[in-house]
């Protein structure tokens, strides 16, 4: 080997961000950001766990879940309204795709929705809503 032949090495790397805001600098690609399952969707499935205590009779009401799970009762009242939403609209909420920040839809706008007592007016303002 001739040692006036200059070496070369290349390698892939990118900054990461640690607490404080300092970087270090990481080998290989970027990973990609997976996102979250949206907030909705979640509240959508605690709604249904809730009803499941309350069916299994794990708990006796309302007031019980509020109060195991060191909330109010109007917020346990706010999230189980989800549960009377179309069942085909819970459907497409549990289907939504991850977000990588703003949610294509809030929590209050489907909380009016789920207060319209035709399903077919709820069909109709969730599409108003622009989920597809």
């Amino acid at each position: 080997m001739n040692t006036n032949t200059p070496l070369r090495m290349e390698y892939t790397v990118h900054f990461e961000t640690k607490t404080k805001g300092r970087k270090t600098l990481q080998q290989g690609e970027k990973p990609q950001p997976v996102g979250h399952v949206p907030r909705v969707a979640r509240v959508l499935a605690l709604a249904h766990h809730f009803d499941a205590l309350i069916e299994q009779g794990a708990v006796k009401d309302y007031a019980d879940i509020a109060r195991l799970a060191q909330m109010s009762r109007a917020r346990v009242t706010q999230i189980m309204a989800l549960k009377f939403l179309a069942p085909d609209i819970q459907e497409r909420i549990t289907l939504l795709p991850p977000s990588h920040g703003t949610d294509v839809i809030s929590e209050k706008q489907l909380r009016r929705i789920a207060m319209m007592s035709d399903w077919q007016q709820q069909q109709e303002a969730f599409a108003q809503s622009g989920i597809n």
